[in-house]
């Protein structure tokens, strides 16, 4: 024997006919409360799960920086004990320190350019111009 099929007007409490529509907009509230809730969870279960990536990742670039300083460092003693052969190594030291003196200069200047490029982060005042007047509360009311 199978159970009846429920009426189109029917939900999980019963016969939505014999509920008042307070009892059905409360019920409605409820649901979308524990929707909201759930995604709330959800979003923060994710967002760690997403910041331990990040996390990882990030230690990883730093060991990448940390091995590509020290290539660095070995690649500029190779030059200047290459340099040595050719003339003195106090004159080839100096001339690696001006070349690395150079490249920061060039660094520094793009860095500084692309830093005045900036604009800043929004103004609060800014944004809240931009909501609806439908969202902003009714301060003419009493």
């Amino acid at each position: 024997m199978t159970a009846p099929e429920p009426s189109p007007l029917t939900d999980r409490f019963g016969d939505v006919g014999s509920r008042s529509f307070g009892d059905m907009l409360g019920a409605v509230t409820q649901d979308l409360s524990l929707l909201v809730r759930q995604e709330m969870e959800l979003a923060k279960a994710e967002l760690k799960e997403e910041a331990g990536k990040a996390g990882k990742a990030s230690g990883m670039f730093a060991g990448a920086g940390v091995a590509a300083h020290m290539a660095l460092v070995f690649l500029s003693i190779a030059v200047w004990w290459g340099l040595s052969n050719v003339m003195d190594g106090g004159w080839a030291g100096l001339i690696v320190a001006v070349v690395w003196g150079a490249g920061a200069a060039v660094l520094y200047a793009a860095a500084r350019s692309q830093l005045s490029r900036l604009k800043g982060l929004p103004r609060t005042a800014d944004t809240v111009e931009k909501i609806p007047n439908a969202l902003k509360p009714n301060r003419g009311a009493a």
